[in-house]
This record gives structure tokens, C-alpha cells and sequence, in this order.
């Protein structure tokens, strides 16, 4: 190439000028390229916090749990009856939350290194439990022997597409903590734990509901077809009216909603001394009993269930409930119990020589 000749020429000059910007350009561009994806790229390539446990993971037959919340206790599966709260009495665990635990810590997978300052644990509530804010979670098999163990502590919202968090977590005998990704946030209450499913019996199905409150006199509440939208009352006092439809509807689906936040064995109070008695009719055959007694502030209940005879769907269920709450007593929701313990005044217009005495 005559170099002379071209860069005598001064619009072939200026092309060779602007060919070689372009390219310098080019060469800028893609170091910028290089330098942005070395930042945005990991800096610790993740790994499994517990290497190895998800083939373990059916190893697994006691989790013990330590919190300043709860103190320790564990979750033990016993053969033939399942995961149980032996402090609980044996009370049945929830497999769903056994479950969650079990595949949540084998599935752990660490984001970054944090701090290895034991100072510092506090500020992401690694502190070792009991005294410390940290939850401490070990799972053993059958001969007692550790296949995990770690200090679990606050969490995080890492904006992760599948909801899973970022969890503060240690090995308890390591210094180093990390943020792990994880997709459960470990329970430090034992009542947490609990099997909740005693009863499920849906609104649509309730036919009559027999009520003996703590005082007043007793009444039913009863709908005469599955379509009917509120459930009539009776006996209605002579010279008073029904009051709220929507009061009824709450008493008569009370059992719909049941639910609790702790349990005691039932032989711990006197259901039948001067508690109420709530009992549910459905229309395909179900009974269920719930008698309810206050203890100071606290409200309990006691669940039984049988079935209209020659409903073998129904007898089946109700052996199911029996099977799960016999024995037991279940500490209810002030709203829960209240529903449950409802008076007939209750649901009825105010008296006319009340309204007469208020004004109203």
C-alpha cells in the first residue's frame, strides 16, 4: 500500500482517521463489556452449605431445636405413629413443617461469606441459643448421630423470583457465617410444630348446630337446604326478634374455622362442669362435639366427632378426628371461644325495656 499517496490525499486520510476512531472504539467498548461482567459476577460461586445431606435426608428420625423462645425440645419420629413432640406428650407434629425443615436445610445454598466476628452476631442474630437470638436446628438418626447442625438467624428479602429468603446461618463450632439462600425460615416455637389439622369441616356442609352455652337457656341453629344463605334460630323467646343474620352464621360456622395455638392434655380441666357445649350437624352424616371451658383469660376446648349410622364416609372421618384429638384439650382464639360460648341473648335483638332504659 502506497501509505504516501493515501494520506496525501485528504478524504482518504480522513477515512483512515475515522476507520481507526471506529475501531479504537470498538476495542473500548468491549474492555468496558470485559470490566462489567467481572462485576456483576459472582465473587463466590455457590455451594451446598451441608454437602451431601440430601441423600441423607430419610436418615433423619430427630430434630432438636434450641431457642431462647422456646428452650430445647425435639421432633421425633416414632414408627406407627409418625413425627410426635415428646414434650408435648407425644403430640403429633405437623409432616408439612418436618418436611419444609428437612428438604430446606439439605437444599441450603450459600450466597456469600459474612462476618466471623462473634461481637458481631448479634447484629444478624447468630448469638448461640438458649442465651443468644439464634435458632439452633440438629438433625440425628436412629443411632444418634449428627447429619447436620446449624445456627440459623435473621432473614432477608433477596428479591428471588421463587420466594426463596436469605438466611443468616453458622455451623455452631465455625466462626465463618453466611448468607444462604433458603426456602424455609426455620421455626423457633414449639407450638409452631403442631399438628393444626384436628378438624376441617366446611361452612357448605353444616346443617344444624345445638348450643348449650355456659349460662342462658340452650337453641339451635339450622338451615334446611345447603343453598340457604342463613341458618334460622330457635326456640325465639316470646316477644323478641333475631337479631344480626350475620351473628348467626359466625356461631353456627364457628367448628369451619377451628383452629388453636397451644395444647394440654385434657384430663387438665373439668369440660364437664359448667363449660358450653357447641354440636355440629352436617348433612352428610357428621357430628362433632366441642365442649369449651375458661381457665382465667384462657379459653380450651375438647373435640369429639361421630356419625348418623349407615354413613360410612361420615364414621370414617369421625374416627379420623377421634383418632387425632382424643385425649387432648386446645387452647382457642378469644374470638374462637367467645363463638363458641355465645348466650341466645346473644343473638337477638336488645330487650325492649333495655332499649328503653339506653335511649337507643
Amino acid at each position: 500500500m502506497d501509505l504516501k499517496a493515501l494520506f496525501s490525499d485528504p478524504r482518504r486520510r480522513n477515512l483512515a482517521v475515522l476507520a481507526g476512531l471506529a475501531l479504537v472504539g470498538v476495542l473500548w467498548a468491549a474492555i468496558a463489556l470485559n470490566h462489567r461482567a467481572a462485576e456483576v459476577a459472582p465473587k463466590y460461586p455457590p455451594h451446598e452449605f451441608f454437602p451431601g445431606l440430601a441423600a441423607k435426608v430419610d436418615d433423619v428420625t430427630r430434630i432438636h431445636v434450641v431457642s431462647a423462645k422456646s428452650g430445647a425440645f425435639d421432633v421425633v419420629f416414632v414408627p406407627m405413629k409418625g413425627w410426635v413432640l415428646p414434650g408435648r406428650g407425644n403430640y403429633p407434629a405437623s409432616f408439612e413443617d418436618v418436611r419444609k425443615t428437612l428438604v430446606g436445610m439439605a437444599a441450603l445454598e450459600t450466597i456469600e461469606p459474612k462476618t466471623a466476628r462473634r461481637d458481631w452476631f448479634h447484629f444478624v442474630g447468630l448469638d448461640t441459643p438458649p442465651k443468644g437470638d439464634g435458632v439452633q436446628i440438629t438433625l440425628s438418626d436412629d443411632h444418634g448421630r449428627v447429619l447436620a447442625s446449624m445456627i440459623a438467624g435473621k432473614t432477608e428479602d433477596i428479591g428471588d423470583s421463587s420466594g426463596a429468603l436469605g438466611l443468616f446461618v453458622r455451623k455452631p463450632e465455625a466462626q465463618q457465617s453466611w448468607l444462604v439462600l433458603s426456602p424455609f425460615e426455620p421455626h423457633a416455637n414449639e407450638a409452631d410444630w403442631m399438628d393444626k389439622t384436628v378438624v376441617s369441616v366446611d361452612r357448605t356442609r353444616i346443617q344444624d348446630v345445638d348450643v348449650r352455652p355456659r349460662s342462658g337457656p340452650a337453641y339451635t341453629l339450622h338451615r334446611e337446604k345447603q343453598s340457604d344463605a342463613d341458618f334460622t334460630l330457635s326456640p325465639i323467646p316470646k316477644g323478641r326478634e333475631t337479631g344480626d343474620p350475620g351473628q348467626r352464621d359466625a356461631v353456627a360456622a364457628a367448628l369451619a374455622g377451628f383452629s388453636f395455638g397451644d395444647i394440654r392434655r385434657a384430663s387438665d380441666f373439668d369440660f364437664d362442669g359448667q363449660g358450653s357445649r357447641v354440636v355440629t350437624h352436617t348433612f352428610d352424616g357428621l357430628i362433632v362435639s366441642v365442649d369449651v371451658v375458661h381457665q382465667g383469660s384462657d379459653i380450651w376446648a375438647r373435640v369429639f366427632a361421630d356419625a348418623v349410622p349407615g354413613k360410612p364416609d361420615a364414621a370414617k372421618e369421625a374416627n379420623e378426628i377421634n383418632a387425632h384429638a382424643a385425649g387432648w384439650a386446645y387452647q382457642l382464639a378469644t374470638y374462637q371461644g367467645t363463638l363458641f360460648s355465645t348466650p341466645l341473648e346473644g343473638l337477638l335483638k336488645p330487650h325492649e325495656a333495655a332499649k328503653a332504659k339506653t335511649g337507643k
